[in-house]
């Protein structure tokens, strides 16, 4: 019960910080960098956020899932910022607000994470470590620092039309790809699984299962077992607890114009 508290309050700071629309915000005024002079955040490995990743919330009325990976995640949408008004109180990730540092809100991505913003009106970029969530309002996709508002150039338009990418460490991809991995078949059992692909070399079988993880699927493997002495790695989907799920997961494989694909059991 304290746990959920924690939760709902850490939520609901971070409702007031995101939604800078909701209330009247304002810049510093006695911020003097140029946009040019302002470093990016520099991506670290982070762990996740002990009370700023539950698996849903409500906001207005409106339920938003958090998402179990980041993993080449990708967006398109408007971008907004938030100042002076929030500055030193608390996000969702338990930091503080800092609007000088290089930081932002978003409402789905597992918190903290770093991303790439690209403003497309005119073609700045910049990297930011996602710590809070927001914005809650229709279209906007990123809530961002003073700072890295102005290195944007979002902070005197308030708006922006931009794309972001998560950006992750070596470190990071290196334990995903070691928790991804299965050394022996016989680890599966007789088990249920979908088939997405196989591939003869590793990179290639790595490549897929990241795009697998990207469109939002989950328990992607790969299994690697040996086929007339050369190595063959084999991306699927599971284990499954019902053949109705497994029917499930095909059918969003095939909506992701994923082909070849079955249902299978291993022994």
């Amino acid at each position: 019960m304290y746990k959920n508290k924690i939760i709902t309050v850490l939520l609901f700071s971070s409702l007031i910080l995101s939604s800078c629309g909701e209330i009247k915000d304002s810049a510093p005024t006695n911020y003097s960098k140029q946009w040019h002079e302002i470093p990016d955040a520099v991506p670290v490995s982070v762990k996740p956020s002990k009370y700023g990743n539950p698996k849903s919330y409500e906001v207005f009325g409106k339920t938003y899932y958090v998402r179990d990976s980041a993993d080449g995640f990708r967006q398109k949408g408007i971008a907004s910022w938030y100042g002076n008004k929030f500055h030193g109180e608390r996000t969702s990730s338990g930091e503080d607000y800092n609007m000088y540092a290089m930081t932002a809100a978003h409402k789905t991505l597992p918190i903290p994470v770093f991303v790439e913003v690209t403003n497309h009106d005119n073609g700045r970029k910049a990297v930011v470590k996602v710590n809070d969530r927001g914005p809650f309002h229709e279209g906007r996709i990123i809530d961002l620092s003073y700072a890295a508002a102005t290195k944007l150039g979002v902070a005197q338009a308030g708006t922006a039309n931009v794309s972001i990418r998560v950006v992750t460490t070596e470190e990071d991809r290196n334990r995903q790809r070691s928790a991804s991995i299965v050394e022996s078949p016989d680890s599966y059992g007789d088990k249920l699984y979908v088939q997405v692909a196989a591939f003869t070399t590793e990179e290639n079988a790595l490549s897929h299962l990241g795009k697998l993880q990207g469109q939002g699927f989950r328990d992607v493997r790969l299994h690697i077992e040996s086929k007339k002495g050369k190595a063959l790695y084999r991306v699927r989907i599971g284990p499954l607890p019902s053949e109705n799920v497994a029917k499930q997961v095909l059918a969003q494989l095939k909506q992701n114009d994923h082909q070849n694909i079955k249902i299978i059991r291993n022994n």
